[in-house]
């Protein structure tokens, strides 16, 4: 069978679902659906009185979760920071487990249209939700130079942020402003002369617009604060996570939850509640980095609400 157009081999999809489900007969919300992987298995482990609610920002993925036809099964078109009263306005208040696969898709990255990839020269979009949103040709014509290297120094640890920014500004008052991926790609090239061998000059500057367009670090400091109030007792949070930045995120928020220890500035206030027990951190093996290279950067925690109250 012939593989389709911009096809998503979905990262650590036995271990995702099995770590989520728990309990076969509760409510499950997937925060970003894909193209389905995730959310088709946790619904052949779900009970006939199980239920998922997936969320996804972009256009093309609810299109795909439109055709699952499962009266267990429900679609938001909504980016998991917005979960909490999206899943209030459902009767929603309490799951028993909430999944983040982060970062963005393979259809996303391999769709010349999109604007993601400095692969293929496109118009520079790079917005998971294309009904709206600044886009990252909009961001780089209208931000100062200073805007443009933070962006790209803290989103995308780029070591050149400063000389990138002077480029594409300087380009810019020529009249000439990047708009396009390959222009984008190139002019980054001419900047950064040195590279991590088998690693595109662009891959940082790429990584980071496509952060801040989206405010992917906002919405998932959001999601990770809202699911503690969304997580029944003994209910799983399983992130994946596909660079530092958002791994350092979660890790830093389950030990923080997940610790009983007081404030040392604050030495005789009482103990903060434990909410959070660490269960897992897994990496993809060897045999499905080998079967789908994007996989290797994955990492996947799991952590269990405590019987504690919000």
């Amino acid at each position: 069978m012939t593989a389709a157009p911009w096809s998503h081999r979905t990262v650590l999809l036995t271990e995702a679902a099995e770590a989520l489900v728990t309990q076969p007969a509760g409510t499950y919300v997937d925060g970003t659906f894909g193209r389905g992987g995730h959310a088709r298995a946790v619904l052949s482990l779900l009970a006939p009185a199980g239920r998922l609610i997936a969320f996804d920002r972009d256009p093309e993925a609810v299109a795909e979760a439109r055709r699952i036809e499962d009266p267990r099964f429900t679609i938001r078109h909504a980016s998991f920071a917005d979960m909490k009263p999206q899943l209030a306005a459902m009767g929603c208040t309490q799951v028993q487990g909430l999944l983040l696969d982060l970062g963005v898709s393979s259809p996303q990255i391999d769709n010349p249209e999109r604007g993601f990839s400095f692969r293929h020269d496109a118009v520079l979009d790079m917005r998971m939700d294309t009904t709206s949103g600044e886009t990252a040709a909009e961001f780089l014509a209208r931000a100062s130079e200073r805007e443009i290297a933070e962006v790209i120094r803290e989103l995308g640890e780029e070591r050149f942020a400063v000389p990138i920014a002077k480029a594409l500004v300087a380009r810019r008052a020529g009249g000439a402003p990047v708009g396009r991926t390959g222009e984008l790609a190139a002019l980054v090239a001419r900047v950064v002369k040195t590279r991590e061998p088998g690693q595109d000059p662009a891959t940082r500057t790429f990584q980071a617009l496509r952060i801040h367009v989206n405010a992917e670090l906002e919405a998932l400091e959001q999601a990770l604060k809202d699911s503690l109030a969304l997580l029944a007792p003994h209910a799983r949070l399983v992130v994946i996570s596909f660079h530092s930045l958002e791994d350092r995120i979660v890790k830093t928020f389950i030990a923080r939850e997940s610790r009983d220890v007081p404030d040392r500035r604050a030495p005789f206030a009482p103990p903060r509640e434990l909410r959070l027990r660490a269960i897992a951190r897994v990496k993809p093996g060897e045999a499905e980095v080998a079967a789908n290279p994007r996989a290797r950067s994955a990492v996947m925690r799991v952590a269990e609400r405590t019987e504690v109250a919000a």
